[in-house]
């Protein structure tokens, strides 16, 4: 099966300012029809009815939700999406957490994952990881995706709060370009997947607060999200 991959940028909407342009979050102080109208530019550039993109009311948690249909109102309180419906793209919106996208191809499943600091703490990439196995995936099988997200040069965070966050993920400390203490949440997750016999892994190499193209939470503070989409094709 065609698996399908997309991940936007900031360009192209119609948000305006700080959400400049194409914002597809409507959680963060946007007008709530620039949203809209930038999401059902989204669905027709994908070229999909705009209830076959589901979309996350994302709590940094480690919930997995199986969508079975279309929606036309987003998955509540989950951090990851998991399904075996051909044309039914999920969704992950970010601004510096890691959006992971996932799929086996033989199996026809797939998975979206909102990986932040808290989420990838709690184990939300593992839990992903069952749900797709319950529903037919095989680990060696899995392709993986781990999209633009803050780099480990760029995401300081206290001397205590790394610590933790390396207990529980492994491979996730780092230090900044200034030497501070830091996280690289990709390198972490990266690990994790090679630790459960997953080894076919992409990793976009672009950070959020690097690349302007993007948006940053952390570069910014108020400002809009970027999706990160992957679908089984049914053509």
């Amino acid at each position: 099966m065609r698996i399908r991959r997309v991940v936007t940028t900031r360009a192209g909407g119609v948000s305006a300012k700080p959400y400049d342009s194409f914002n597809l979050g409507p959680h963060v102080g946007d007008d709530p029809e620039a949203v809209s109208a930038n999401r059902r530019r989204l669905a027709r550039d994908l070229k999909l009815p705009e209830d076959h993109v589901v979309w996350m009311e994302q709590v940094h948690g480690r919930t997995v939700t199986v969508v079975d249909g279309p929606r036309t109102t987003p998955a509540e309180a989950t951090d990851a999406l998991v399904t075996t419906q051909p044309g039914l793209a999920i969704a992950v919106l970010v601004a510096d957490c890691v959006p992971v996208l996932l799929a086996d191809p033989e199996a026809g499943v797939v998975g979206a994952v909102h990986a932040g600091r808290v989420g990838a703490r709690v184990g939300v990439l593992p839990a992903a990881l069952q749900a797709m196995k319950d529903a037919g995936a095989r680990m060696n099988r899995i392709e993986v995706l781990l999209g633009p997200s803050v780099c480990g040069q760029c995401y300081e965070v206290p001397p205590d709060m790394q610590a933790d966050v390396d207990k529980h993920l492994p491979g996730s400390a780092s230090r900044t370009r200034s030497g501070k203490t830091g996280l690289d949440l990709r390198a972490g997750l990266w690990e994790q997947l090679a630790a459960i016999g997953v080894n076919k892994i992409g990793i976009d190499p672009r950070c959020t607060v690097e690349d302007r193209s993007l948006f940053s939470h952390r570069r910014e503070g108020t400002t809009g999200r970027l999706a990160a989409l992957t679908w089984v094709d049914p053509a």
